[in-house]
């Protein structure tokens, strides 16, 4: 890789790109109405309105889910089959082969099966793919192995839909196969032959919900025959305990939170109240979140549990964690919870130091950096980090990104794009490239010969000169609704959290307040990140209302450039959060975006 030019400086590598201020369409009408109908505050009525909930009734279900808003797992298609299968299992003694995957939602998946075939006093066996020496999916020698040892039951969990060849050598071996998967079906909607399929987004299938994660599919699999045993203990008892890892999966596989999973994460984090399993006590433990302090949020779960699980995963072996879950050991629950928070250190330091390195190749390279999708490669760069790697390019700097790791002459890539561009479709222009790629719209990976990588830039520079040729990177920020900050009240918080468990496809409400006055000079933190004192200002002149304290991460730059100081008027998109640090207890901001004040002319 030649280097062109001076390169550029860190600043302007990681400068925060142009940010787009764009507001939700409003309906004060119809949240008038819904304010008025359900008792709401209006601010909230608007944020549900905007999220298309405008009956009564189904505004306050999406408020206060209840385990009665749960659809019946026998409305999935092949619930049936799969049911009858695994019964005459455990009633037979026939030893069943979970196979999973080896992040958060498929070793919960795992757990969840494993646990419910044990109560019903069925043997579980149960295989999650080293990431690094086998790779995402299920693996004809696998099913040959657990054929040889006795199995004529497998049950995938969060893989399978794809795996053809896999299905038809447990054809072949005269083993059931069950596949519960939440992954789309290959172009054309053909499905692998399998005993039964439970996947909501398999042709025919009437289930109401279809962004399922795979551990939700494992509970309602699950649900369904511990209902068959004892129905009133498995709705009072075992499947609020069971909400607890459907809840984490959940939330920590991005699937929207809306419908059937906003009542799955919702249920569940209420649960993690009562963490029970010496595992998940350990490992709340070692994230330092403690349920009998502080609630846990959906925050906790993607920031703090999700990252730990996922850690064995990608620097280690996924297994550990199953036998964190399911062991009763409390001493070896906190050695195992211990171990993943080792394994997460790890992770952030690998990934610190392969991202200063791409930091480094951006600033040696202007040419790269200005490239409108970027490549990035390196040698022996941790595979289980790569797509962490590729997420942080494209936070930073508004463009598709691809990271690659080179070892012993094969290229591993991982990319992650932006709105409007089909990262997927750039990989389909150059399919004689790799000797494997996959995944969608914003989420890609593939292998390739390492000697293929200079035609592969190559090409993939073209396609993006023409696919994104008038797009200037630019980060969009979503205003939900405006809220001058004299408004914002402890009681309004409280209506406000009830939004949680926020996330993908129930985002955090910004609000944007005018006419703001900072009041202080700006407080600056580790030379990257500002604390302002605020006060909202009104048409008539200055507020009376108590001063608002701000934060902004990442913003120190952006404010040197506006020149903030004492008087400065501004606008702010924001959101609200309680601070329970106890140097800065209370309602807080937390800006988004910050721009000068202009007057209305």
């Amino acid at each position: 890789m030649s280097a062109a030019g001076p390169g550029l400086t860190d600043a302007e590598l990681f400068q925060r790109p142009n940010q787009r201020w764009v507001h939700d369409v409003a309906h004060p009408d119809r949240a008038a109405e819904l304010a008025k109908a359900a008792g709401l505050p209006e601010v909230l009525a608007e944020l549900l309105v905007a999220r298309g909930i405008t009956d009564p009734e189904a505004a306050l279900a999406f408020l206060d889910p209840e385990q009665s808003h749960l659809h019946s797992p026998l409305e999935m298609l092949g619930m049936d089959a799969a049911v009858a299968r695994l019964e005459q299992a455990i009633a037979g003694r026939q030893p069943v082969l979970l196979y999973g995957d080896y992040d958060v939602d498929g070793t919960t998946a795992v757990v969840l099966l494993k646990t419910a075939i044990e109560m019903l006093g069925g043997t579980v066996r149960f295989h999650v793919p080293h990431r690094l020496r086998e790779g995402y999916g299920l693996q004809s020698k696998v099913l040959e192995a657990a054929h040889a040892d006795g199995v004529r039951l497998v049950i995938t969990v969060d893989t399978g839909m794809r795996a053809f060849a896999e299905a038809e050598t447990a054809r072949r071996l005269d083993l059931d196969l069950i596949i519960t998967d939440h992954h789309l079906p290959e172009a054309g909607d053909r499905v692998p032959h399998a005993l039964a399929i439970l996947n909501p987004n398999q042709p025919g299938c009437p289930y109401p919900e279809k962004f399922l994660c795979g551990a939700a599919i494992a509970l309602k699999l699950a649900q369904a025959v511990l209902e068959r045993r004892d129905a009133l203990r498995t709705r009072e008892k075992t499947l609020p305990s069971f909400l607890k890892m459907a809840a984490i999966a959940t939330i920590a596989d991005a699937v929207p939170l809306r419908g059937e999973n906003r009542v799955i994460a919702t249920l569940g984090l209420r649960e993690l109240r009562r963490p029970a399993g010496a595992g998940l006590r350990a490992l709340l433990k070692v994230a330092a979140l403690d349920p009998a302090v502080k609630q846990i949020s959906g925050f906790d779960v993607a920031f703090r549990i999700a990252p730990r699980i996922n850690a064995a995963g990608r620097m280690d072996v996924a297994s550990e964690v199953i036998e964190l879950f399911c062991t009763r050991d409390r001493v070896r629950a906190y050695e195992l919870a211990a171990k993943l928070e080792q394994l997460n250190r790890e992770r952030r330091d690998t990934e610190a130091t392969a991202l200063a390195a791409i930091q480094a190749r951006l600033a040696a390279d202007r040419e790269l950096a200005l490239d409108r999708l970027l490549l990035i490669d390196g040698d022996g760069w941790h595979r289980g980090v790569i797509g962490i790697l590729a997420s942080r390019v494209v936070e930073r700097t508004a463009r598709p990104a691809i990271v690659v790791s080179v070892e012993d002459g094969i290229a591993h890539g991982s990319g992650r794009s932006v709105d409007g561009f089909q990262l997927l479709s750039a990989l389909e222009s150059c399919p004689d490239l790799f000797t494997r790629f996959g995944g969608h719209a914003f989420a890609v990976g593939f292998a390739m010969p390492a000697e293929n990588l200079a035609a592969l830039k190559i090409r993939l520079r073209s396609y993006a000169a023409i696919h994104l040729a008038h797009r200037e990177p630019e980060h969009l920020l979503r205003i939900h609704a405006d809220l001058p900050l004299d408004r914002i009240t402890p009681v309004l918080a409280r209506w406000l959290s009830k939004l949680e468990p926020l996330g993908h496809g129930n985002a955090a409400p910004i609000f944007v307040a005018h006419q703001v006055r900072v009041i202080s000079p700006p407080r600056i933190m580790k030379e990257r990140h500002i604390r302002l004192e605020l006060a909202q200002d009104t048409a008539q002149g200055r507020g009376s209302g108590a001063p608002m304290r701000g934060v902004g991460w990442d913003l120190a730059g952006r404010a040197r450039a506006l020149g903030l100081q004492s008087g400065t008027l501004v606008d702010l998109a924001y959101r609200i959060r309680e601070n329970d640090h106890p140097q800065f207890p209370g309602l807080e901001i937390e800006i988004a975006g910050i721009r000068l004040f202009q007057p209305a002319c």
